[in-house]
């Protein structure tokens, strides 16, 4: 395996954890109660070292990596003290502090290369240039052996790309592209074979041995695997079972009476153990004394051997008397720090690794680059050319010189508003929702501001959203025999322009609100109905109370542009009951809902991000 020059972390980091506990409030129909995650988890991790975290589903080992990776903080139900290098955490730690999630969150359309070299650009220091930082990149994806697949697509549910194991390789090239001091890893090796598990393994070895702090959570790891873990905390249902080096496990697990009676993988035994199965497991002499003196109760027995509960009771009280208080009384052991480490973690400074323009720049971009399959897909232009000829066809060479003409049109120029209102509303109820994980996952670390990605993702569409329009138009518009000069043509296309903007405003509004695809698209329907119906061209006369509605319907304003750009000439001021006048007022309506739904849906993604 290849080392980048700039492998080694600037700042080793030590951490130490003591009695960590962590509740959640079950929230019930009537009631709420609190239930234990973590109960007094104390241990340590120091450079060089992969501490793994055991443990069956649900014992509390994601929780204690979210715990260590400054995820969960300032939270009423978390006890117990954390810190790296003598320090509690601060936000000024994320910067040092990769973590890699369960699920693999990329996005399909871009290749290896691209989402690396944008993962650079947007995380290293600004002191770096653009071209150290694609430098960086490189030596990363070299260092991960991915050199191969350089400029694959990364692929996803209905796109070919890498392998698995590839895929999680690049998850990693993501957080070590910073040099973290401290790499977290949830599940890397889940849904992995055996031999690319090993890779992964044998790959945090490396990083470990180039003096960063690894820890990860594993569920049941080969034989092999495992001989390559130097730390071990093995849980079961919140409580610690066992601390200390992975290769003496066995030895402390016979040394209390439990060994396996087979030959076993040791994770498989371990996991038997904190599922409180002792099954071809010796029984400790303790639980059988009781279990034949007959001074269990039926919940603690089960044919004739310890309840799984009984044993889970045993194992945590073993390690408690044991155990626990000799592993605490070395934590409590200063260990030598340097002091400039302890400067470093309390004075770094929350730094940007763009400017606010690098940022936007970069994500519109990256969102213009990923985006772009999806527009421009046979399936999208399909729809929209198949229906720009069949109107065409059903208003071939239209006659605007007689009234019933011009009643045609006015149908046609309805059913446009409503269209290009319609298409881009449910294609941006899907923006946030579908990129809450990546949303989540970048800010957690810093990686650039809120505003910076939402201008850019708001923003980077916009190119391809004139496209189609254009291309739509171009169909009906001679199809149907309208205005046959170049400045009408160029109005409508910037009406039905803003006319999208405007519609897509709302779709962001409602998925960034609701961040509920089932719920943002009910809502959508109704409100798409409401505008459509309100919209001018099925009712003319709508009753006082409720006649507000179309002042905020997009499709009314762009109906009554349509409208005067088409018959802007004509003598009648009203046509089919819409009264035709300046149309400055349409204009400075759809302008205020294009930026006032885009306020609402930052102001929602703002309070997600806080909340």
């Amino acid at each position: 395996m290849m080392k980048s020059p700039t492998t080694s972390p600037s700042v080793t980091m030590m951490i130490f954890f003591s009695d960590v506990t962590y509740k959640v409030v079950m929230k019930g129909m009537t009631t709420s109660e609190e239930k234990d995650i973590l109960k007094g988890i104390t241990g340590c991790v120091s450079p060089g070292e992969v501490l793994a975290l055991m443990g069956p589903s649900g014992s509390g080992k994601t929780s204690l990596l979210n715990l260590l990776g400054g995820r969960i903080t300032h939270h009423p139900t978390v006890g117990g003290s954390i810190t790296y290098n003598d320090q509690p955490y601060s936000k000024f730690l994320k910067s040092r502090i990769g973590f890699v999630t369960q699920d693999d969150v990329l996005f399909p359309h871009l290749t290896v290369k691209e989402t690396l070299t944008y993962a650079a650009r947007l995380r290293l220091p600004n002191t770096l240039t653009q071209e150290q930082k694609e430098q960086r990149a490189l030596d990363v994806i070299y260092e991960l052996g991915l050199e191969r697949c350089q400029d694959t697509m990364i692929g996803g549910s209905f796109v070919r790309g890498v392998s698995g194991g590839e895929r999680k390789r690049v998850c990693i090239g993501n957080e070590i592209i910073i040099n973290p001091s401290l790499l977290l890893l949830d599940e890397p090796t889940s849904g992995l074979d055996s031999t690319t598990a090993l890779r992964i393994v044998q790959m945090l070895q490396h990083i470990a041995e180039a003096g960063k702090t690894v820890v990860t959570t594993i569920h049941q790891p080969s034989s092999r695997l495992f001989h390559k873990f130097d730390k071990l905390i093995l849980l079961g249902k919140g409580s610690l079972i066992y601390f200390g080096k992975a290769s003496e496990a066995m030895s402390y697990f016979q040394y209390i009476g439990c060994s396996p009676l087979i030959t076993m993988n040791p994770a498989e035994f371990l996991l038997d153990l904190a599922n409180g199965n002792i099954n071809d497991v010796s029984v400790p002499s303790e639980l059988e004394d009781k279990v034949q003196m007959g001074n269990l109760s039926e919940a603690e027995t089960r044919n004739g051997k310890p309840s799984p509960a009984l044993v889970q009771e045993y194992l945590v009280e073993a390690y408690e008397t044991r155990v626990a208080e000799t592993e605490k009384k070395k934590l409590l052991v200063p260990i030598p720090l340097d002091e400039e480490l302890k400067s470093k973690v309390l004075c770094s400074k929350r730094q940007w690794g763009a400017s606010w323009c690098e940022q936007f720049s970069i994500l519109f971009l990256r969102g213009f680059k990923e985006r772009r399959h999806d527009y421009f897909s046979w399936l999208r232009i399909t729809q929209v050319l198949s229906t720009a000829v069949i109107l065409g066809l059903l208003w071939w060479q239209s006659d605007a010189k007689n009234p019933k003409g011009m009643q045609d049109q006015a149908g046609l120029l309805f059913f446009i508003a409503v269209f290009w209102g319609f298409f881009p509303v449910f294609t941006a109820i899907f923006t946030f929702p579908q990129e809450r994980a990546m949303l989540n996952k970048e800010r957690a670390t810093d990686m650039y501001r809120l505003s910076a990605y939402f201008v850019a993702r708001t923003t980077s569409d916009l190119p391809l959203d004139l496209i189609l329009p254009v291309l739509f138009l171009l169909v009906v518009y001679f199809m149907a025999g309208l205005r046959l000069s170049a400045g009408p043509f160029l109005l409508s296309i910037l009406t039905v322009f803003l006319c999208i903007v405007a519609a897509q405003g709302l779709g962001l509004a409602i998925g960034a609100t609701l961040m509920d695809l089932k719920r943002a698209t009910t809502l959508a329907s109704v409100t798409v109905m409401t505008f459509m119906l309100a919209g001018g061209f099925f009712v003319k006369r709508v009753p006082i109370f409720i006649s507000w509605i179309r002042y905020i319907s997009f499709n009314y304003h762009t109906y009554k542009l349509l409208l005067k750009v088409q018959y802007d000439e004509e003598v009648t001021p009203m046509i089919n009951g819409i009264r035709i006048d300046s149309g400055s007022t349409e204009v400075v309506a759809l302008i205020a809902m294009v930026f006032g739904y885009r306020l609402l849906a930052y102001l929602s993604l703002r309070w997600m991000n806080v909340s």
